[in-house]
């Protein structure tokens, strides 16, 4: 049942191929992952096991250029992130579950602030985050007795982006987020597909 995230991954593939503008990427973009998350039967057990300690971050596809990966970020009950930046452009799209996304924002002394009423995503919705959009938010689960899980599209290796968490007291220290998993799902074995339709 992989088919439909190796169909994304082709058609957001396909759209950065056309060179699109940023406003763009988030909009077509953003369709092509609500229709991705608008079901939810395709996601490899592997890639949706909470921790009970730490929220996941498994790799699913990233292209062999580094112009976009896709990750599933696995929430345990009650799991946050602290408040972080992307330096990239990104798609957060709800497959299970739902979280909350608190916008931030620096204020003249770089101490990241509130900004705005958090935002909630259930199954099915899509958020994109950017420097040019708003880059800086903290995340967490919105139940406190179930795992979420979301489908993130980030315009690079996200794993391997030096990116910054913002402390309460001040400043911001650098971090390189990494993945959960060794191992990838399989996309490209369409073998049993053919076999089935053969006649």
């Amino acid at each position: 049942m992989i088919a439909p995230l190796r169909d994304f991954v082709g058609a957001f593939g396909r759209l950065l191929d056309s060179r699109p503008d940023e406003p763009r990427i988030l909009s077509e973009g953003g369709a092509l992952l609500r229709t991705l998350v608008a079901r939810d039967d395709w996601l490899p057990d592997a890639f949706g096991v909470a921790d009970p300690t730490y929220y996941q971050q498994f790799l699913l596809h990233a292209d062999s250029t580094e112009r976009f990966s896709v990750v599933s970020f696995v929430w345990g009950p009650g799991q946050a992130t602290p408040i972080h930046d992307h330096t990239v452009w990104g798609l957060i799209g709800m497959l299970r579950g739902a979280e909350y996304s608190q916008p931030y924002a620096l204020d003249a002394d770089g101490t990241a602030r509130p900004r705005g009423e958090p935002v909630r995503l259930d199954a099915g919705h899509v958020e994109a985050v950017s420097p040019t959009v708003g880059d800086l938010h903290r995340v967490h689960n919105a139940h406190a007795d179930r795992v979420s899980i979301s489908i993130h599209v980030y315009g690079a290796n996200i794993g391997a982006v030096r990116r910054h968490t913002y402390p309460a007291e001040g400043g911001r220290k650098p971090f390189v987020s990494g993945y959960s998993n060794t191992l990838l799902p399989n996309l490209w074995d369409r073998s049993a597909e053919l076999r089935n339709t053969a006649a």
